[in-house]
């Protein structure tokens, strides 16, 4: 079986810097499919920048947000705080882990169709559904987001299970192997529930251990242990916002996308992935 691998940017659509630095790497040819906040602030600049795109050989999804900004549907009452903002990462999580309020459910459906429709209103085909900080695989949003995916027919989901990486394991900070682990766990529980809905997912998928800290060498292992099959990895590239501009996002946009992007740009990658015959595919077109 052939190694093909998915390079997808999250975040398109957080602020102008960090869509210019999504599409240098499309227009070199490395980042193959991006997810967009429906919310993003920058949004129609990434809207603009799509349409002056060869769409071939790239895909683009939904990035749904429940967790920062403002959203796009009124009244919520329960995702939101009284300034009318999403409650943020960890708020936001605590609420969504929860199951079985159909009150919180029915806001979060509300707020899904919102999204989707957002972009669809805006000429987008959506290949694919993912998550910003994962949270489409909590409990309290997985049904909704499932149901999503078959109402508009959407192909592709992605579900972040993601096993421990051995190599280089000591340099990860315990931070953020319990913040992977947490949607490792969720992404499980997610996966157990959507067989059968006719949806699919790559067969693997990698990016959980590398948020904040790729690198050439890191980006260079990991294509050495590549798997046969499709792989979805997962990145945050983009250029560093202006610090007198801030948004809701703007705690995304550090050096450390910089410091991705210039991975995914190093010359050796592109070597590698020619002498280890990994084909780089966007999500495949596949009828539900």
């Amino acid at each position: 079986m052939k190694k093909m691998l998915i390079i997808n940017a999250d975040d398109l659509g957080a602020d102008e810097a960090r869509n210019a630095g999504i599409f240098e790497a499309i227009e070199a040819g490395i980042v193959t499919s991006v997810s967009l906040l429906p919310n993003g602030p920058a949004l129609n600049d990434a809207l603009r920048r799509i349409r002056g795109l060869d769409r071939c050989g790239v895909s683009f999804g939904v990035h749904l947000n429940l967790s920062e900004g403002k959203p796009l549907s009124p009244n919520l009452r329960i995702l939101t705080g009284p300034d009318g903002f999403f409650l943020r990462k960890p708020r936001a999580h605590h609420l969504l882990m929860s199951s079985g309020d159909r009150d919180l459910e029915k806001e979060i459906a509300q707020e899904i169709t919102a999204q989707i429709e957002s972009l669809l209103d805006a000429g987008i085909r959506i290949d694919h559904l993912d998550g910003h900080q994962h949270v489409h695989v909590f409990p309290a949003a997985f049904p909704a987001a499932i149901k999503a995916t078959d109402k508009y027919g959407m192909p592709w989901i992605r579900i972040p299970e993601e096993p421990y990486p051995l190599a280089r394991m000591n340099s990860i900070p315990d931070g953020l192997v319990n913040e992977a682990r947490l949607f490792v766990t969720t992404a499980g529980q997610a996966r157990a529930r959507f067989k059968g809905s006719g949806v699919q997912t790559p067969d693997h998928f990698r990016g959980l251990y590398l948020k904040g800290r790729l690198s050439p060498a890191l980006l260079l292992d990991l294509l050495q242990g590549l798997q046969p099959g499709i792989t979805e990895l997962m990145v945050h590239p983009g250029r560093t916002s202006d610090p007198a501009s801030p948004g809701p996002f703007s705690d995304f946009s550090t050096p450390d996308r910089e410091r991705e992007l210039e991975a995914l740009l190093d010359r050796r990658v592109r070597e590698a992935l020619k002498d280890l015959e990994i084909d780089l595919i966007p999500f495949p077109v596949k009828q539900r």
